[in-house]
């Protein structure tokens, strides 16, 4: 690599510098709240996913894992780069969730944040590549496309503190600012190109709150505010997604201006909805939008912040003088950088002392192709991450491009390189699949939901960013055809069995000593109350059935499952 190009390098991907604003604090907090992040998604995990992927759980990973096999051959293993492709039964499962959880809590303590990021990065893929329908979520791409370039974001070391020694390269700081600029950009972008009339008359935010996956209790209170209100919320979201964002390309002032903009907005979103660790994570990104001279000029003491000012000025001439020591020493680190093993070496000297220097000699070398290796990897993974983002946001906005395609086909199976487009098309009604068990097909009882909106007569609740995936995915198939997610008749055929991995999802067991002989999905469709009905009823919801979503199934003696009653429209 020669010298001008090397410098290059150097000043992308190689460590930031020192002086200056910095991004020390900055790094520090992003990197405390990406374990918090990282820590709910396991922590979540841990309870649902024997039900979800385990054995006996409705879309079990080893099966999903051999059919990809005899259908893909060893391409297999690069279309779903997961762990569980060793080991996929409970005990591998529960080990998958632990390790995620305690790399996590490593990375929320600031210890060996580095090999903690990797941790998580590699469990939470491995669950990503073999949950399925359970894992395609856009909040999934997310955490994964973050954690890859904090491999090079986060300071290396055990106990590395803010990291002064390593701070950040300003590719990665970049690519992390770049995520957080296209969750915002790219979702806005899709709002206008679908052509969802809800967003272009403003009247998108009128059942938001009421429609969306598992709605909160507080979110029941904003949809009561009048429709001004609500066309101001539209009306803004559009603008900080199409417009605002923009301040990040800005100088410093402006990138703060635009923290204070969009941190209040996303506290807003993740105190009406419950969406999971979306939202607490894109308000962790934002963090990278400040930098060390404003964190310590609000969190320093009034004493300390002239000491802080000093020591800053101190840093640059400190900076400024040891550039000018490696400008006039570039030429010797040319000459010795790496070492010439073809010398003659002193006659007169002894022969420890020769292997001593030949020790010395070969341990330079090694150091010196060690960092460059280092660096020119760093170099390829990162402009690799560059392009394929790059790309992939172009592509939204002119489809005929002619990039080219094998780079982000490449990145696709790792989700580190993703399309954002968050609530492009509004939901127009909710809709609510319920399953019911039967031991002689007249009374019908309903299996409990955990988190679901299933009794009118209860709140719902506040509990992000705690996922429940299988409640999530049955707001996503109540919005389809039932053949189209056939993990929902999955779920009957394991109720007709009291399977208690499936089970383990709902809130109880209706039927504790034996299984049900029938059990069907029906579907009803929820509205919120308004505050008349609910003061004088009590009730957050009014619901009317609409009948089978899916078909209901009966469990014969011999064990034989039949279909029982088709839906009407199938």
């Amino acid at each position: 690599m020669r010298p001008g190009v090397l410098s290059i390098a150097q000043w992308f991907f190689g460590p930031g510098p020192r002086a200056g604003p910095g991004h020390l604090w900055a790094r520090w907090l992003f990197l405390r709240s990406l374990g918090l992040v990282f820590f709910s998604a396991f922590y979540s995990l841990a309870f649902q996913i024997r039900g979800l992927i385990g054995p006996e759980g409705i879309l079990p990973a080893g099966e999903y894992l051999k059919r990809l096999g005899e259908n893909s051959g060893h391409m297999a293993y690069w279309l779903a780069p997961t762990l569980l492709w060793l080991n996929s039964g409970p005990v591998a499962l529960q080990v998958l969730c632990w390790s995620g959880l305690v790399a996590s809590i490593l990375l929320a303590l600031n210890l060996w944040p580095r090999a903690a990021v990797a941790v998580c990065l590699v469990a939470f893929l491995s669950f990503v590549s073999a949950a399925q329908d359970f894992s395609s979520y856009q909040s999934d791409g997310m955490l994964l496309a973050a954690g890859f370039p904090c491999l090079f974001f986060a300071p290396p070391g055990l106990r590395p503190g803010l990291g002064e020694r390593q701070p950040p390269s300003r590719a990665s700081l970049f690519l992390l600012r770049w995520l957080w600029f296209r969750i915002y950009f790219e979702s806005g972008l899709v709002k206008m190109l679908s052509g969802e009339p809800q967003w272009r008359d403003l009247t998108a935010m009128d059942h938001y709150y009421e429609n969306g996956p598992l709605p909160d209790w507080i979110g029941w209170y904003a949809q009561q505010l009048p429709h001004p209100f609500q066309a101001g919320i539209a009306l803004f979201t559009l603008v900080t997604e199409l417009g605002l964002v923009w301040m990040l390309f800005l100088p410093r002032r402006w990138r703060i201006v635009c923290f204070f903009i969009v941190t209040p907005f996303q506290i807003g979103i993740i105190l009406t909805a419950n969406l999971a660790f979306l939202n607490h994570f894109v308000l962790a990104l934002g963090v990278l939008l400040l930098d060390d001279r404003f964190l310590r000029s609000v969190f320093a003491r009034p004493g300390l912040r002239a000491t802080n000012q000093k020591q800053e000025i101190a840093g640059s001439t400190l900076e400024i003088q040891n550039a000018g020591s490696e400008n006039r020493s570039s030429t010797i680190e040319t000459r010795s950088a790496a070492p010439d093993f073809g010398a003659t070496p002193n006659s007169s000297a002894s022969p420890w002392s020769l292997i001593t220097r030949r020790s010395s000699l070969l341990f330079s070398y090694v150091s010196f192709v060690a960092r460059h290796a280092s660096l020119f990897l760093t170099a390829i993974c990162l402009s690799w991450i560059s392009y394929v983002t790059t790309a992939l946001l172009l592509l939204m906005i002119a489809p005929w491009l002619p990039l080219p395609s094998a780079p982000i086909e490449a990145l696709e199976p790792f989700r580190i390189a993703n399309q954002y487009g968050l609530f492009a098309v509004m939901t127009r009604a909710r809709y609510e699949i319920e399953f019911q068990g039967s031991r002689d097909g007249t009374a019908w009882v309903a299996y409990p939901f955990r988190y679901k909106p299933q009794d009118p007569r209860e709140p719902p609740r506040l509990y992000a960013p705690y996922q429940p995936r299988f409640d999530w995915n049955l707001w996503f198939a109540s919005l389809g055809h039932w053949r189209e997610n056939m993990w929902v008749v999955r779920t009957e055929t394991l109720l007709l069995r009291n399977s208690p991995s499936v089970l383990s999802l709902f809130a109880g067991n209706p039927f504790p000593g034996a299984p049900p002989r029938e059990v069907r999905a029906v579907v009803w469709q929820y509205w919120f109350t308004d505050l008349t009905t609910k003061r004088a009823t009590g009730l957050w919801w009014r619901r009317e059935l609409r009948g089978l979503y899916a078909p209901a199934l009966e469990r014969e003696p011999d064990g034989k499952v039949v279909v029982m009653e088709w839906p009407q429209t199938q």
